[in-house]
């Protein structure tokens, strides 16, 4: 196991927009492969050659065979790539040859004899005794491993292509090929849906439906892109699970074109999941179409083309259904962004318009209304009048009007339609892309495929661990009755469990944090002498409050992806899926409170705990706790969602997808040339193939990022829209970047990533639908309880006198006696010319002249009792209608699941077809071969006619004729 894991960088793969790259495998169920340490090195070294196609060793053939023009194929031009292994390697530095006098080992070296039963010795007879350095002894055990491995290949009925090694040290290739029989065999073993002779008319929509949709193709045609369409589209062809012994179902023209590129990938990569316990690689890569990725690149992944649909059937052809579902997804969000942007801008046009006639917004900035209000602070802040925040009053009315509680309705409604848009769109999708009848064990066939596939070397995890984890979970496997126990499971959970807490206590240390940055700012920058940055503390106070909370975001978010990630290999999951789903539970969790976090404080937290005038709240002995602007806490709410979202999507989602793959590319290429020593290839030819130019790209990480980064816009979208309508319009001009900025990432930056086959977008679905029954909930607070909606709604219909807002300001302004301030806290050097008795603060408390001065009011609980009933009355009434669109929309459109029923149908007629033409066959031979016996057995009689003593031909049996139509 050492040695194994000494030489886990044997092979190394790459990939780029014409190769792929499968996820890093290993498989426990092939126990033949575990000696290759103990085959014979030189004995092993002398018949590789004989062993792998078309590979002779270097140094006996300087004159290479030159690679076909289109490098789709071996040397021969016959036999396709289907995939390309690359390996690292380094020649031995020093050797010693037996027959001259035994040198001491030099110190610093290890001296070791590889001897040919793979034990080591020491002066043998008959023996070469090689003394090796630690380098060279790594490299030597990393070659036997790639030397089982592609012995195992071999095994498997692969075929395979080697590059010589000509230089010291370097990069090699190994192209594999996949022929008829491996292809036909794995396929009946993953049950891949082929395409059968049989074909059926697709019924098409009728009347109106009909007549739109023609209407609509028309429309949008300018928009399609331009790429090759099915011929006949009225007509589909029937697929069903490959089988050997059904062949003559199945249209087969051509073997080497029936399976494309995408299932022979799949093929190959599965095979590779079973040929060794621990093969020395890291990726496969899966050689591609050219012309395929330049028409995607053309039509899909330049943004000169943003305005045009995505091709999602060539996407699908090109990387697979789980990464066709995913730009599917993105595309269709994408188009449901447009309807509330249009909404959201009418939202905010209606504010715009409306803000002269806003009578609040008007009595806060007539300067004749002297309301007075208490200092913002102690000693140093003086009086101050309501009239100075009237440009804050005036912006919060764009935000904070009658329109947006409609906006928060239409969201919650439009959540729900997006849901259940997608539904149906990934049913259309599974149907025609042949994932209806997806069976659980295509996509997985392995129950412990993830737990062999860990990685040791990258994750920092033994091969111990993995092997003792891989025993047990078969010996669990093979008896029923032995399952794991809480005492088992519980260390992992505990561990989880208290780094989740420790990593959600860091978010809210960090806002915490924030929160004491702005306290302490605010009163240093109030201490200025400086009459400019004395009013403007605020403002300032906000602006770089809100910019700190960004970069730390952006740097936890990193962190938070990594702290994921380990915490779901600790646990050693025994599927890949059940690894991801536990991967995108623990990463969502830890980024969605380290990006609302902050936001979550200003929309319910901040300006609650304040206290009053005369006893206020202190933190650290001598800081007052912030207070909301006078216009409230939206204002701000509104700006610290609107930078932290606009900064996450142009820093993070675009900048970091741009620049770091760049960089990472860059420093790669320059570590390379700086660590490979400058030699020429005798047989490398002047232009380079593919896999040379890809193996510089980036290495495919998987869909969570990017899922990610959406599932948080989405968040932003609809969590709290109530504050600012225009987040769908910003994240729509970021979508439309960002599925081009994806798609050429694909194409160009990233290795082509393994085809894989997903009928739904898994648990990504129920964290979007958990997100939208959320942002009913907490948009009904933020109407409720952070703006002023309900505090207007009151005033208006329960205390004004003539049912206006006129006098609805001095209703929610408070008295204060400024005598009962204490001692110390009073300001100094005043610059109010009149002497100020009594004060002004927003609140709904007793005056000083009541008997229960300061005290909350009456008004008071009654606006608090309308808050709570709005809330319930909200959220019920969103639920009911968002239940109502959910059972108006049925997850299946009527034509598919028609279709579906009409493919079943098909499918038994075409079965029963088949055998009855089978049979006939069959009974036609019976037939033939019985009228040709008895012809034979009547010719002999006749010539045998004066033998009485000859024998009758006996009858042949049904068994016979069987047999020799067996042979036939």
């Amino acid at each position: 196991w050492k040695t194994a894991k000494s030489a886990r960088d044997s092979f190394s793969a790459y990939n780029s927009k014409y190769l792929t790259v499968p996820q890093n495998r290993t498989s426990w169920h092939r126990s033949g492969t575990n000696g290759a340490l103990e085959a014979s090195v030189v004995s092993y070294r002398s018949s590789v050659s004989t062993i792998i196609n078309n590979y002779v060793e270097g140094t006996q053939t300087r004159a290479r065979d030159k690679a076909s023009p289109s490098g789709l194929y071996f040397r021969d031009s016959k036999r396709k790539v289907d995939y390309v292994l690359a390996y690292h390697y380094r020649k031995r530095l020093a050797r010693h040859v037996p027959g001259a006098a035994s040198p001491e080992p030099r110190r610093g070296f290890a001296s070791v004899a590889l001897v040919s039963n793979g034990s080591t010795g020491k002066g043998l007879p008959g023996l070469e005794v090689v003394e090796l350095s630690p380098l060279d002894t790594l490299e030597e055990a990393r070659r036997l491993q790639r030397e089982e491995y592609e012995r195992n290949l071999l095994e498997a009925g692969l075929e395979i292509e080697k590059d010589p090694e000509n230089k010291s040290q370097g990069v090699s290739f190994v192209r594999i090929h996949a022929p008829w029989q491996v292809l036909s065999r794995e396929a009946e073993l993953l049950k891949i849906k082929m395409p059968t002779k049989k074909m059926y008319e697709i019924t098409e929509e009728k009347g109106i439906l009909k007549t739109l949709n023609e209407i609509w193709c028309k429309l949008t045609e300018p928009l399609q892109p331009q790429v090759p369409q099915q011929e006949n589209t009225k007509m589909k062809t029937l697929s069903y699970p490959f089988s050997r012994e059904k062949i003559y179902l199945y249209n087969i023209k051509d073997k080497d074109t029936f399976f494309d590129n995408a299932t022979r990938s799949r093929i190959v990569s599965k095979n590779n999941i079973s040929l060794s316990s621990c093969p020395e690689w890291d990726l496969l890569v899966e050689f591609r179409m050219g012309f395929t990725g330049n028409l995607l690149y053309q039509e899909w992944a330049r943004y000169g083309v943003f305005y045009k649909f995505q091709p999602i059937d060539l996407i699908r052809k090109y990387f697979g259904e789980k990464i066709g579902l995913y730009f599917a997804w993105l595309g269709l969000y994408t188009e449901f962004l447009i309807p509330s942007s249009v909404v959201g801008i009418i939202v905010f046009l209606y504010g715009c318009l409306t803000i002269e006639s806003d009578i609040p917004s008007k009595e806060m900035c007539d300067q004749r209304n002297a309301f007075t209000m208490c200092p913002l602070c102690d000693k140093f802040c003086d009086y101050w009048n309501l009239s100075s925040a009237c440009a804050t009053a005036r912006a919060s009315h764009l935000f904070d009007n009658p329109a947006t509680v409609f906006f928060s309705i239409f969201m919650a409604l439009w959540a729900t339609m997006f849901l259940e848009q997608w539904k149906r769109l990934q049913m259309r999708l599974s149907y025609f892309w042949d994932l209806t009848g997806l069976e659980e064990e295509e996509v997985n066939l392995l129950s412990l495929e993830w737990l062999s596939t860990t990685n040791p070397i990258n994750h920092n995890i033994s091969y111990c661990t993995v092997l003792s984890h891989l025993l047990f979970y078969v010996f669990c496997l093979q008896n029923e009755k032995e399952k794991l126990t809480w005492s088992d499971r519980m260390p992992g959970y505990a561990a989880n469990f208290g780094l989740i807490l420790f990593m959600i206590m860091l978010a809210f240390s960090a806002v915490f944090g924030v929160i004491v940055y702005r306290i302490t700012t605010a009163a240093a920058l109030s201490f200025s002498t400086n009459e400019t940055t004395r009013s403007n503390v605020r403002v300032t106070v906000t602006a770089t409050a809100v910019i700190i909370n960004l970069v730390i975001v952006l740097i936890l978010d990193e962190i938070y992806g990594a702290v994921a990630k380990w915490l779901t290999e600790i646990e050693i999951p025994k599927t890949e899926k059940t690894f991801e789903e536990r991967l995108i539970l623990k990463a969502f969790l830890l980024k969605f409170v380290n990006s609302y976090a902050s936001i979550f404080y200003v929309a319910f937290f901040k300006g609650r705990f304040v206290g009053r005038p005369g006893r206020y709240v202190y933190v650290f002995e001598g800081y007052r706790m912030e207070e909301c602007a006078p216009g409230g806490c939206l204002m701000e709410l509104c700006i610290q969602l609107s930078i932290i979202m606009l900064g996450k999507q142009l820093i993070q989602n675009n900048l970091f997808e741009i620049g770091i793959p760049k960089l990472k590319k860059l420093f790669r290429k320059l570590k390379d040339e700086r660590t490979e020593v400058k030699e020429m290839d005798t047989n490398q030819s002047k232009d380079p193939q593919q896999w040379d130019l890809d193996y510089i790209l980036e290495p495919f990480t998987g869909l969570t990022p990017e899922y990610m980064e959406m599932i948080i816009q989405f968040g932003f979208v609809t969590l709290f829209v109530a504050s600012f309508p225009l987040a769908p319009v910003f994240a729509l001009l970021n979508n439309i970047i960002e599925v081009r900025l994806d798609a050429k990432k694909f194409v160009t930056e990233l290795r082509r990533p393994d085809t894989v086959r997903e009928k739904d977008i898994g648990i990504w679905y129920n964290i979007l639908s958990g997100i939208g029954k959320l942002s009913v909930i907490i948009n009904a607070f933020v109407i409720a309880v952070t703006s002023d909606f309900i505090p207007r709604l009151m005033y208006q219909y329960a205390y004004s006198q003539n049912g206006t807002m006129h006098g609805f300001i001095n209703h929610t302004l408070s008295y204060f006696n400024v005598s009962q301030l204490k001692a110390g806290t009073q300001p100094e050097n005043s610059l109010f010319a009149q002497e100020v008795l009594f004060c002004r603060f927003k609140d709904y408390r007793e005056p000083p002249w009541s008997p229960h001065q300061y005290e909350f009011s009456k008004q008071y609980w009654a606006v608090l009792s309308a808050r709570l009933a709005f809330v319930i009355l909200f959220q019920n009434l969103v639920m009911f209608l968002s239940v109502l669109v959910d059972w108006m929309i049925p997850d299946i459109p009527k034509d598919i699941s028609e279709q579906i029923k009409k493919e079943k149908t098909v499918l038994v007629d075409f079965f029963l077809k088949e055998e009855h033409e089978k049979l006939k066959l069959i009974e036609s031979f019976i037939a033939h071969d019985k009228q040709k016996r008895r012809s034979g057995t009547k010719s002999r009689r006749t010539r045998a006619a004066s033998f009485s003593q000859c024998h009758r031909s006996p009858k042949g049996s049904f068994t016979s004729f069987s047999s020799q139509h067996t042979v036939v």
